[in-house]
């Protein structure tokens, strides 16, 4: 007798003795037969199903912190070895010390601190990855974006969206001329996975300006847009984000509105366009913490790095048994790996974080979660 579809049908006994020899097959055998579909480039499910699907999250990356004591003096000491044109971007990677060599600070980020000097132009170029500039110290450099310059100044955020033109420079001369650093956040780590970085080269080191600086932030910054816009990316039209403007909003609601146990007071930068995130793949946001605030722990999927640009305080970052406790203090930078706990702690001034995740792909895909927690 045969089943329907043509496949022998075993006698009950004789299936019995299958299941049977099935489980009791010896590690030897079992690893013969992983060793023959390996040849086929064929691997057992069940061998690794686990680390495939676990009950939460795999820890792969540690909270870190970057004091700016520690790091100011090499990012200078960069600025003698190698120009912005020969470096095309003079940058210090910030790398996860569970990631060495993969430039990486968390599994899905890439950040690092980029150093222009007076009278330097980092050349014209552009990339499929997005971009984010988070100015940490200094005035009187650049962006240029698509024609479109702005000036950058401490806590200002500024985006570079995908495949732009786009460069950076710094005016200032003489007596008057610093340095300035900022703090770069890419997509990198994403796109790579998607095998889709490209990137080219422009004929000229610094693009022809275009359009007057300010032009994006009055066309779609002023609670307005053009009659006719329609959004064709999800990246805000409005590339600078001055910290002035960010600063007292976070001020007004601190003394007026009602203080978040978690987080303070935490706001999201917003593309004004489409209500959503600023960027596609990366969520920016700026929180103000109170004098003496003294937080609960919060966790979320999205692994988060902090760049403190005011005010000094303590953080706990824990994930089970591990507990790590960083004091920081202005322009040092920190990670929170993803799922892990922070809870802060903050000093004797209101302290201000910039903070950047991956959390819009993390919810545009359905999977963000977050806990409050006691």
């Amino acid at each position: 007798m045969t089943a329907r579809h043509g496949a022998p049908r075993l006698p009950s006994d004789a299936g019995d003795a299958a299941r049977s020899d099935t489980q009791t097959a010896t590690g030897a055998e079992r690893q013969d037969f992983y060793a023959r579909i390996g040849h086929l480039h064929m691997t057992p499910l069940w061998a690794v199903l686990h680390a495939l699907v676990p009950p939460e999250p795999a820890e792969t990356c540690v909270p870190a912190l970057w004091r700016w004591a520690d790091v100011q003096p090499p990012l200078a000491e960069s600025g003698t070895l190698i120009s912005a044109e020969e470096a095309i971007r003079r940058v210090l990677i910030l790398e996860n010390p569970a990631l060495r060599g993969q430039s990486l600070i968390t599994p899905s980020l890439y950040a690092g601190l980029q150093l222009i000097l007076p009278g330097e132009i980092a050349p014209s170029h552009r990339h499929t990855q997005s971009a984010l500039r988070f100015v940490v110290d200094g005035r009187g450099a650049y962006t240029s974006v698509d024609g479109e310059r702005t000036t950058m100044a401490p806590g200002d955020f500024i985006i570079t969206p995908s495949w732009t033109w786009h460069d950076h420079g710094n005016d200032t001369f003489g007596d008057g001329g610093e340095p300035v650093v900022w703090l770069d956040g890419l997509d990198i780590p994403i796109l790579r996975m998607f095998g889709a970085t490209f990137a080219e080269n422009a004929a000229q080191r610094a693009q022809p300006v275009t359009r007057a600086e300010g032009s994006s932030a009055a066309r779609y910054g002023s609670n307005m847009l053009p009659v006719g816009h329609v959004a064709r990316t999800r990246t805000s039209p409005v590339f600078s984000y001055p910290y002035v403007r960010a600063r007292e909003a976070l001020d007004t609601l601190a003394r007026h509105g009602e203080i978040d146990a978690w987080t303070g007071v935490r706001l999201r930068y917003v593309n004004p366009a489409t209500g959503g995130w600023a960027m596609p793949t990366m969520g920016t946001a700026l929180q103000l913490m109170p004098r003496g605030f003294a937080g609960k722990p919060y966790r979320s999927t999205d692994g988060t790095v902090y760049s403190v640009v005011e005010g000094s305080g303590r953080v706990e970052i824990a994930r089970g048994e591990r507990r790590e406790v960083f004091a920081f203090g202005p322009k040092d930078h920190f990670v929170v790996p993803p799922w892990s706990s922070a809870r802060f702690e903050i000093g004797a001034d209101d302290c201000v974080l910039f903070a950047f995740s991956d959390r819009p792909v993390h919810e545009a895909l359905g999977w963000h979660r977050e806990e409050f927690l006691d």
